[in-house]
């Protein structure tokens, strides 16, 4: 056997090898993925609507206006429309509600925790009129802490942790019409 034979036989197998630790490689990677798929598991954000253009209209504050579209366009395929008529579906956020309450007071009678709390009232119909929603409510709170001397970043924290909760909440509205969409309907005799 030339060395030339014996280099493209080092080669083929030095190729095989690579070939067969990559396949392990990926089947070590992808069973946990395939695992976590088969039991449901999906993306925080994913959400399935069986329509195709939403509206949303009602009195939702501008950032969480922002949140529940940025939240249908990225975590569904349904489309934001901007006139009720041209959508299938119509969110319409009856009311808004943030507060702030005391949670807890240090030694010296000062505050030193607030509970963060938003609120919101909507409910979902279709072009038709019909509720896919009744009248709903959802809720979230968040406790934090708070220092009399960093006065300034504490608001900054609360602007951010309010930005939070709406992001959750908008993605809590549309899990709540996604379900009660794909939920059967019955009629009333």
């Amino acid at each position: 056997m030339s060395s030339n034979q014996h280099n493209k036989k080092i080669k083929s197998s030095s190729a095989n090898i690579n070939l067969l630790r990559r396949t392990a490689l990926s089947l070590f990677v992808l069973a946990p993925l395939s695992g976590l798929m088969a039991c449901g598991y999906r993306l925080r954000g994913a959400v399935d609507l069986p329509f195709n253009a939403l509206a949303i209209t009602g009195n939702p504050s501008p950032p969480l206006r922002a949140d529940l579209q940025t939240a249908v366009l990225t975590g569904t395929a349904v489309k934001v429309a901007i006139n009720p008529r041209d959508a299938d579906l119509i969110l319409e956020i009856t009311n808004e509600i943030t507060g702030r309450e005391v949670l807890a007071f240090n030694s010296s009678g000062q505050i030193s925790a607030y509970r963060l709390n938003i609120r919101v009232g909507f409910r979902a119909f279709d072009t038709a009129g019909t509720e896919i929603v009744p009248e709903s409510e959802v809720f979230i709170t968040r406790d934090m802490d708070f220092s009399v001397s960093t006065v300034l970043a504490n608001d900054a924290q609360i602007q951010t942790f309010l930005g939070l909760m709406r992001r959750d909440l908008a993605i809590q509205i549309l899990r709540r019409v996604a379900a009660s969409s794909k939920a059967p309907r019955t009629k009333a005799f």
